[in-house]
């Protein structure tokens, strides 16, 4: 039994299951008498005092330059608000409902007035407060915290929510993760928990398992999912996924701090290949240097209705926040093909992968582009922001999108909306663009290969048909040439290029990658400490020799013995 959550880390994690906070008694929303409205304001006093007690004395354990220590502080700023007494107050005598209820509508209240801002940091707040809400609640009861108490074995802790004054009291020792009902990237308890190295999965709705405490439980972090009681051959595949996943981490752990340079000085830039945000969540942890491919038409695989603007700009947002300064690469949606989409009306095609897929199909929909586009230019003015546009095969396509981002740039500057400044870019993934490269170039920042769908059309080979990835690889001296091209051309117009498909994630062709000259390999999440081992264990100028020699290879055969040969 399984369900599925955000993940902030990869691996997998046993724990014995401990539910925390499990509540308090239901609330009794019936109107009181009169003469009960004294008891419970003052009941509201005692509770606030003893959740305040409870905060300070946190705060006192704490190192006064931690995040922990400015989050708990936040927490008892909030509480010492006269305004905020006096709203619940009110609630209590005028509406005559107990101090718990007039609580949970306060909170209630001020949470919606944050989720309702444009600002998505001041809307993720929404969950604190909601979460300081049901702790003040809990203190009225006479219960203001968790009681995890000393834990003397490895425990998956189970809430709604943790406060950092939760957290901050937790024996982490012993905590091997955490799973709770809510939060988001941004949560507090998401910066804390990545901050101790704590797995843990947020918005997982874990009560549909009807954990039991002392239940076995397991976080895995590469899937987002938490699993409850594995047994027999799937216990057999997550202990051995486990013992796999340490292994490799310990010898690959030395490289997550490390440049990705090679042995003689020559620093590539190691961007990952993204599509959700457990992927996300992973990239600062791995020591990327940012994201090179965030595959948005993925937020669109499992939804029956088109995401808006504001949705599209909080998860751009989110991206931003979690990366820490580090660059974003937002393509826009690539749809069509084997790409179909239950949100989409999408025609039937005889041949969809030369049919209406990719920069095509967005703008014979300008509406759908168009929200894309500014909710992108919004988030720009967050950090540091790169937009590209996939399939793009000559200059007309190009400068439609270019019209209808500079149509939107007008729109938000008229609508007094802030946005940033992105790099402009395409993914090369057609002999046309290859060809028609020189005359894009002028308008763009940067441009990123798909060696995918180049191998595809190059070859006119299905890129899903099993029977013919053998004969028709992407590395091949066809694909090879066009690469090199790409890469020419880019060059003399002092362009950067970038490498986003699978030849990227295969620590084999490193050192053909960086003698071809690529300022930039984005590779997948799990391939990413891999590669950069792989990197710093290349001289530039060896690498330099096999590209040229691979250049040279007419067959598949030759090619293939060239890479080998290679130490």
């Amino acid at each position: 039994m399984q369900v599925n959550g955000i993940a902030i880390q990869p691996g997998v994690t046993f724990g014995e299951a401990l539910h925390l906070g499990q509540g308090h008694k239901p609330l009794d929303y019936r109107m009181l008498p009169i003469r009960r409205i004294p008891q419970q304001v003052q009941r509201l006093d005692a509770g606030i005092r003893r959740l305040q007690e409870q905060l300070a004395a946190s705060l006192q354990a704490l190192d006064e330059h931690s995040e922990a220590h400015a989050l708990v502080e936040a927490d008892l700023l909030y509480l010492e608000d006269s305004d905020l007494r006096d709203h619940i107050v009110d609630t209590i005598t005028q509406l005559q409902f107990s101090a718990c209820v007039s609580i949970e509508r306060v909170f209630a209240h001020q949470a919606s007035e944050l989720e309702a801002m444009d600002d998505p940091y001041l809307a993720q707040r929404a969950e604190d407060v909601r979460s300081l809400g049901k702790r003040l609640i809990r203190a009225v009861f006479g219960r203001p915290g968790a009681e995890p108490g000393k834990l003397t074995v490895p425990t998956i802790l189970l809430a709604d929510d943790i406060t950092p004054a939760e957290f901050a009291t937790l024996p982490l020792e012993n905590v091997a993760g955490i799973v709770l009902k809510s939060g988001g990237i941004t949560s507090h308890t998401a910066i804390l928990a990545r901050a101790a190295g704590i797995p843990a999965l947020l918005s997982t709705p874990y009560s549909e398992l009807g954990i039991e405490n002392g239940d076995t439980l397991v976080i895995d972090g590469g899937a987002g999912v938490l699993i409850r009681n594995p047994a027999g051959d799937e216990l057999a595949l997550l202990q051995a996924r486990a013992s796999e996943h340490e292994e490799a981490r310990r010898k690959l752990d030395a490289f997550r701090d490390k440049s990705a340079m090679t042995l003689d000085g020559h620093e590539i830039s190691l961007l990952a290949n993204v599509g959700n945000l457990n992927d996300i969540m992973q990239v600062a942890n791995l020591g990327a240097d940012g994201i090179g491919l965030l595959r948005t038409e993925f937020m669109l695989m499992h939804t029956d209705t088109l995401p808006d603007e504001r949705s599209q700009y909080q998860l751009y947002s989110d991206a931003i926040h979690a990366l820490e300064g580090r660059v974003l690469t937002i393509r826009t949606l690539d749809v069509g093909a084997d790409k179909e989409l239950p949100c989409l009306c999408q025609a039937k095609e005889e041949n969809p992968a030369l049919g209406m897929r990719g920069i095509r199909y967005t703008l014979a929909n300008p509406a759908l582009l168009k929200t894309q586009l500014r909710a992108v230019l919004r988030a720009a003015n967050l950090g540091q922001v790169r937009l590209m546009f996939p399939m793009v095969n000559q200059v007309e396509e190009l400068d439609a999108v270019l019209a209808l981002l500079e149509e939107c740039r007008r729109e938000l500057d008229d609508e007094e909306k802030g946005f940033g400044d992105v790099s402009l870019g395409i993914v090369v993934e057609t002999p046309a663009a290859v060809l028609n490269l020189p005359a894009m170039l002028p308008l763009l920042d940067f441009v990123s290969i798909g060696t995918n769908d180049l191998t595809q059309y190059a070859m006119a080979a299905d890129r899903g048909n099993p029977c013919l990835a053998r004969d028709y690889p992407s590395l091949s001296p066809a694909i090879l040439r066009l690469i090199s091209m790409t890469l020419q051309s880019a060059r003399s117009q002092q362009v950067k290029v970038s490498l986003c498909g699978e030849m990227g994630s295969d620590p084999r062709l490193v050192p053909l990658l960086i003698g071809l000259g690529f300022d930039e390999i984005s590779v997948n999440v799990g391939a990413l400490l891999e590669v950069k081992a792989a990197i710093c264990a290349q001289d530039f100028r060896r690498c330099s020799q096999l590209a040229g020699q691979a250049l040279m290879a007419d067959r598949l055969s030759e090619l293939t013995d060239c890479i080998s040969r290679y130490k």
